[in-house]
């Protein structure tokens, strides 16, 4: 399971340029002006093959000089919900602010595993500046320059060193883990309610499990299996502004967490820009996924159909169409097992091995009746494949031009690779490689 760093500071101490370095991309909109970086709150990172990862939690500030303050406390806090490792950033140039001293207060206080990184220090001169960061009773500064990456590696070792005794503790046992996700509001604790029904005591609560997300073991009817249940946490206070950032944050946990997750939507809403990211962080993660349309008994069927909703659907989360999709009503009990039946299903495809001599057998078969298309004159041929050791699904195609063959026949091969074997549900990856 995966373990999180969140990434937390007031505006512009350079919270985006060192996501950036952790997550070695350049997504993130990095500007002088205070308060622009957006939407690139979340990557992975990977250090000396351990898995992380992390979140900006500046994503989201709101810039005026009286939320000011309440928008920090806010981003501060989830940090202390969501992460197991928090970075407090700061400037070195600018020495300690009201504000950086009033983060540290607040992250003092919460027991979290918690690491002062003094950024900008880019000369010998300003290592001596970070000193004063030592008062803020948080240990050691690090001292790093998120621009040209100094100090970065030994950050990432000292990250790497907090993180490893967690994910060591989380050897639970190898049954599925099902994680209901979606927006606030569209009943995901009516969901697990109408699954585990008035029977609570067949369900036993997992103790020491080091998350918030609750862990719930069902084992009924011949299944048995853990419900990540990130539904009604925590009581949301005042966040109307920010819910849709928070509810995709909180998504974020159980995602990780889980083996397959149920992406639940309001029908009566469609699917949403809100819906679809949690989609993509799905799929990124390489998770199962099924998509229950909830509240189906609100919807006129006259006007739409299950069939042309199902359509719509599909749509809009292509490329990756090979998913579930259920309509349920958990007012009614409607087709509610189903999703289990469904979820479980998933669950299976995702540990799907398919073996090399049958991989091999519908290379031949596939590409025989559908060979790749010639590139300048040369026959691009693929020889054969295997599939990886890979938690989700993934296969290596060896080939003698891989970097001939385009994303259409890329397509084409995963379409068939599903049919054959169904991956219904799962993302599968596909490489191709120089043989």
């Amino acid at each position: 399971m995966g373990s999180i760093v969140a990434i937390v500071g007031r505006p512009n101490v350079g919270k985006s340029t060192l996501f950036n370095r952790l997550t070695g991309t350049k997504q993130a909109i990095v500007d002088e002006t205070a308060g622009v970086t957006r939407d690139r709150i979340y990557g992975k990172s990977d250090w000396n093959g351990v898995e992380f990862s992390v979140i900006d939690t500046g994503g989201y500030v709101v810039n005026s000089d009286d939320i000011f303050e309440e928008e920090i406390r806010k981003q501060v806090n989830l940090a202390i919900d969501e992460a197991d490792v928090i970075l407090l950033l700061l400037d070195v140039t600018t020495g300690l602010t009201d504000l950086d001293i009033a983060m540290a207060n607040i992250l003092r206080r919460s027991k979290k595993e918690v690491l002062i990184v003094a950024n900008k220090t880019d000369t010998h001169e300003r290592s001596y500046q970070s000193a004063e960061f030592y008062s803020l009773g948080l240990g050691d500064p690090y001292c790093i320059s998120g621009i040209n990456g100094l100090g970065t590696g030994d950050l990432l070792d000292e990250i790497v060193k907090r993180i490893t005794p967690l994910q060591a503790k989380e050897a639970e046992l190898d049954i599925p883990k099902i994680a209901i996700v979606g927006r606030p509001n569209v009943g995901k604790s009516s969901l697990i309610n109408a699954l585990i029904g008035e029977e609570r005591n067949i369900v036993t609560p997992i103790a020491g499990t080091t998350r918030d997300s609750i862990f719930t073991r069902y084992n009924k009817f011949n299944h048995d299996f853990y419900f990540i249940d990130t539904a009604g946490l925590r009581k949301k206070g005042k966040v109307t502004e920010n819910l849709e950032f928070y509810s995709v944050m909180r998504s974020i946990r159980a995602i990780e967490s889980a083996d397959v997750c149920l992406l639940l939507l309001d029908a009566t809403q469609g699917i949403e820009g809100q819906d679809m990211n949690i989609f993509s962080l799905i799929a990124k993660n390489r998770k199962g996924v099924v998509i229950v349309v909830n509240k189906w008994d609100l919807v006129e069927k006259e006007t739409q159909t299950a069939v042309q909703y199902e359509e719509l659907i599909r749509k809009r989360i292509a490329p990756f169409q090979d998913v579930p999709i259920i309509f349920t009503s958990t007012v009614s009990k409607q087709r509610i097992f189903k999703v289990l039946e469904t979820a479980l299903e998933v669950s299976e495809n995702r540990r799907r091995r398919v073996t090399t001599s049958k991989l091999n057998d519908f290379v031949q078969e596939t590409v025989g009746a559908f060979p790749p298309p010639m590139y300048k004159g040369k026959m691009v041929k693929i020889k054969y494949a295997t599939q990886l050791p890979t938690h989700a699904p993934s296969f290596a195609f060896f080939c003698n031009l891989p970097q001939y063959i385009r994303d259409p026949y890329k397509r084409y091969i995963e379409n068939k690779l599903r049919e054959k074997f169904n991956f219904s549900g799962v993302p599968i990856q596909l490489f191709f490689r120089p043989k």
